[in-house]
């Protein structure tokens, strides 16, 4: 699958101007580390947000003011910040039929086909909450479903939502990441390598990326 990589001393500017080429109106953000700074330059563009709707592809299921809340890190680094509509995965009830519900108000009937998927890869090869082994990597009728991991069980977006995506564009810094993004590169079979959207984009640092 053709992926492009853009290596980069500074992702969260390099991911800005992608978002800014692609002007999306839907938008499913991720969690984790890498995509804070990002979030936090986007909050400071000018554009239309009371246009944009954010959803999120996975979610631990925690209250949203949790430590471990990927609606936390998105609330206060971007949308905070910014006027527009917001789909939080409700992971305080970690009901994933309302999640489903919350996706088919905006997208109807099919595949949701987000504008913009932003997503991270685990040393796992994993990618939202999509883990190596586990039966979500192979439900292809749920949009959302709920996954059991050792932390907290979390709701995911299936592969076939992820893969609706018009651009998918992975964020991956740190040197721990190396070879989970040469086995995504390299079409390996890792969940991260699964995901096969229109347009894939790659923006690594420096670490992350492979000699």
């Amino acid at each position: 699958m053709n992926r492009e990589l853009i290596v980069t001393s500074d992702i969260p500017k390099a991911a800005c101007e992608l978002f800014l080429q692609i002007r999306p109106r839907t938008v499913a953000l991720s969690g984790g580390d890498t995509p804070g700074p990002f979030y936090e330059r986007l909050a400071g563009q000018d554009y239309d947000w009371s246009a944009v709707d954010f959803f999120f592809g996975d979610e631990r299921c925690v209250p949203p003011d949790h430590e471990d809340s990927n609606y936390r890190l998105a609330f206060k680094t971007l949308l905070s910040k910014i006027d527009a509509r917001v789909h939080r995965m409700p992971g305080e009830s970690c009901d994933a039929l309302a999640y489903e519900a919350a996706l088919r108000s905006t997208f109807g009937e099919g595949l949701p086909a987000f504008d913009l998927l932003v997503q991270g890869i685990g040393e796992d090869g994993h990618t939202a909450s999509l883990f190596p082994g586990d039966p979500a990597l192979e439900e292809n009728a749920r949009l959302v479903v709920k996954v059991v991991r050792p932390d907290h069980p979390r709701l995911t977006l299936t592969l076939p939502v992820l893969s609706a995506a018009k651009v998918a564009m992975f964020l991956i810094s740190g040197r721990q990441k190396r070879e989970a993004l040469r086995q995504m590169l390299a079409d390996e079979d890792i969940p991260a390598a699964c995901l096969s959207a229109q347009r894939i984009v790659v923006i690594a640092d420096e670490e992350a990326a492979p000699q």
